[in-house]
């Protein structure tokens, strides 16, 4: 079992920026990739940002390239999202997933934390 702790949501104003943290810890060794998604009211959830775990490479959708940035530290387990130039379409409860090794689906899911861009 992989165990995830997201943190860092909050409200921000149109063209602000957050950093969201997850955490991970259990069996790490099982995580492949760890994956970004978000769900806004009425919305499908979507994956926004993935990164590989062994490698680093990444993936950023393209409601964010060039907005948000995915990046993850070895030493803590933690992935993060740096969000800038935030915009209201950006609000809904952003969700850190891990892909496990053998089953190629994103397993583990956190909690959710809230993300609002507003005035």
């Amino acid at each position: 079992q992989v165990q995830l702790v997201e943190s860092g949501g909050g409200l921000v104003q149109p063209g602000g920026s957050l950093r969201l943290s997850c955490a991970a810890s259990g069996h790490t060794f099982d995580v492949y990739k760890m994956g970004w998604f978000r769900q806004a009211p009425g919305k499908e959830r979507e994956l926004v940002a993935a990164i590989t775990w062994s490698t680093g490479s990444t993936y950023d959708s393209d409601s964010v390239k060039g907005r948000f940035t995915i990046s993850k530290e070895n030493g803590k387990n933690t992935v993060y999202l740096q969000m800038n130039s935030l915009k209201p379409e950006d609000t809904a409860v952003y969700y850190c997933a891990a892909q496990g090794v053998a089953s190629g689906e994103y397993d583990y899911w956190g909690q959710g934390t809230q993300v609002t861009v507003s005035t």
